[in-house]
């Protein structure tokens, strides 16, 4: 078994056996890996806590015959301590680090996925703005080349007029084309916004409706790409 060093965050922790734990880890090197972290529930365990979902930690670990590597050593990086103190933060910490599991592939490399969750998580930490999640989900889906057309009508390409969001078929349509659900010009305005470039603005936001539409677009595009509902996202708001 070969050695090999990575930074991570713990996206999902199973119990094994008695005192054992497999992670779910999504390292910048090597992609999301499943391994085997011996004896972090036992109570004197040195590295415990440092391998809970939503840690971020350099970690040392071997490569296993089979799917699971080994966790030998971890070192926490950050802590995001304020998020581990606040239900809203972790609801929200935790609708990322589903998301992102959804989305990456086993020991497929992508840093820019890692970088991006960790960047989350901070902005959870730091300011937990009210749309930190929604714009998170459009960011992931533009990263892996599949955010939803916006701007004009995916049947014709229209423009200008009223357009409905059609997210099942990528995106929005004019009343000529037909179909989809109302939405609101200022929830669109703010959606084209955050995959446009401006993130900061949206972030800015408080909490109201044109918030929780925007974030109801990015989270329905979002399920249908991985056709599956976020389950973190119901407990989030059932708080």
């Amino acid at each position: 078994m070969s050695l090999y060093r990575d930074s991570a965050v713990v996206l999902r922790t199973h119990k094994l056996g008695e005192a054992d734990r497999i992670v779910v880890l999504m390292t910048r090197e090597s992609g999301k890996v499943r391994a085997v972290a011996k004896g972090v529930r036992r109570t004197g365990s040195k590295f415990g806590s440092r391998l809970e979902p939503g840690s971020y930690a350099a970690l040392q670990l071997h490569e296993g015959r089979g799917e699971l590597d080994i966790v030998t050593q971890a070192e926490t990086i950050e802590s995001f301590r304020r998020t581990r103190e606040d239900l809203s933060r972790l609801g929200r910490a935790a609708s990322l680090l589903e998301a992102v599991e959804q989305l990456s592939e086993d020991r497929q490399p992508a840093p820019r996925l890692h970088d991006m969750l960790v960047g989350g998580l901070r902005t959870v930490d730091e300011r937990n703005p009210p749309l930190v999640t929604g714009a998170f989900f459009l960011k992931l889906l533009a990263a892996e080349g599949v955010a939803p057309e916006l701007d004009r009508c995916v049947g014709c390409g229209e423009e200008d007029g009223e357009l409905a969001l059609a997210l099942d078929v990528g995106g929005v349509r004019c009343r000529s084309c037909g179909g989809g659900r109302p939405v609101t010009d200022e929830a669109l305005a703010v959606a084209r916004a955050v995959l446009g470039g401006g993130l900061n603005v949206a972030l800015s936001l408080p909490d109201g409706s044109l918030t929780h539409e925007v974030e109801s677009i990015a989270t329905t595009a979002l399920e249908l790409h991985v056709e599956r509902r976020l389950r973190s996202l119901q407990v989030l708001h059932d708080w």
